[in-house]
């Protein structure tokens, strides 16, 4: 928020200005409350936010009840009509709208919105009066309700008529035109509020241009206020549903108490064993060592089952055992074998090897 410069900023306030700030101090305190909390990366809900929300609504409040002491805007006037340092008391209600949505407490959400729709409403119909800007004053559900009960009760008779789908569709789309015009005029004016900004930053302002820049302001609040009266509707719906489930949910009874449960000893011998384990089928029969024995003297631990001699296969070549067998009884100097082995010597060194053998042909 910018502030419009002039020479008596630069007097020092007195005890009595600490004490009892004046209507701008706190409209310009509580405006600044609400750009911290909308710029802030800290959590919404948190106790530190929750506690400058409050303190910027206080704020707002105070310079709203001096404002309607000092009668400072009356429905009889036109806008060009108001002073340009009154023009921004005109935003008042809508700042407090917008500092009563940032409170968080759930247990009193639907009374939240519900202050803060009158707010936007107040502000919007200020607006309104003093043709601010060309907008339709919304309307809610209830107020339509009881119009509508108004008009039976008076004997005037009304025809409901079944809608076609073609015109629910028209409607949608006429509504959705209407949204997507309201944001593209409240960029604009952001645009053209930053350049405005930056003139009144610069001190260099006259009254024109800090009557231009919140004359920006009390447009760009319409459109954020019936865009928020909008949401704020289809949340007090939902919140009315929930009151009214809540309210009319049977009660369920209370349970009656349960008497404590009286304990139980075992006592018997029979029913002791099978919790205990006497006389359970699945008892140990021996120890480990026992058991080890036992498998020892049938050979059936692991490091039994190896051989202990090395057999020879089946398949060994007999000329091979031959051959030593006759060495085993020649180192055993058997005189049998000696001389058979002496005597087949003497018959190869006479007969050339295949000697005999018909195949062979020799």
């Amino acid at each position: 928020m910018a502030e419009c410069k002039n020479g008596s900023d630069n007097k020092q306030p007195s005890n009595s200005d600490v004490e009892n700030p004046k209507i701008s101090e706190l409209l310009d305190r509580g405006w600044k409350i609400l750009e911290e909390v909308d710029s802030t990366n800290e959590a919404l809900g948190s106790n530190s936010i929750q506690v400058k929300v409050k303190r910027g609504i206080a704020m707002l409040e105070e310079a709203s009840r001096m404002v309607a002491q000092l009668s400072l805007f009356s429905p009889n006037e036109e806008l060009e009509e108001v002073a340009t340092a009154d023009l921004k008391y005109l935003m008042l209600p809508a700042l407090l709208g917008a500092l009563t949505m940032k409170q968080t407490s759930r247990e009193k959400r639907l009374e939240i919105v519900q202050t803060a729709r009158a707010y936007f409403i107040d502000f919007l119909r200020r607006c309104k009066e003093y043709n601010a800007s060309h907008f339709e004053l919304p309307t809610s559900r209830e107020e339509d309700t009881n119009h509508s009960d108004d008009s039976s009760e008076s004997g005037t008779s009304v025809k409901v008529k079944s809608v076609p789908q073609s015109s629910d569709l028209v409607a949608m789309a006429a509504q959705r035109q209407a949204k997507i015009e309201r944001y593209r005029q409240k960029k604009e004016l952001e645009t053209r509020l930053s350049d405005v900004r930056r003139a009144i930053d610069s001190g260099q302002a006259d009254d024109e241009v800090s009557r231009d820049f919140y004359l920006l302001n009390v447009r760009r609040w319409i459109a954020v206020c019936l865009e928020e009266v909008e949401s704020i509707d289809q949340e007090m719906e939902i919140l009315k549903k929930m009151v009214f489930l809540k309210d009319s949910a049977p009660k369920q009874p209370a349970h009656p108490a349960r008497p404590p449960m009286k304990p139980f000893i075992l006592t018997k011998d029979a029913v002791q064993a099978s919790v205990f384990g006497t006389g359970y089928p699945s008892l140990p029969t021996m120890t480990v060592d026992e058991w080890y024995d036992q498998h020892r003297k049938h050979g059936a631990l692991p490091d039994q089952g190896i051989p202990r001699k090395v057999t020879v296969d089946k398949d060994t070549d007999a000329e091979e055992m031959e051959e030593e067998e006759k060495e085993k009884n020649a180192e055993q100097d058997d005189e049998e074998s000696l001389m058979k082995a002496r005597n087949w010597d003497d018959w190869k060194d006479d007969h050339r090897r295949g000697y005999g053998n018909r195949k062979n042909m020799g």
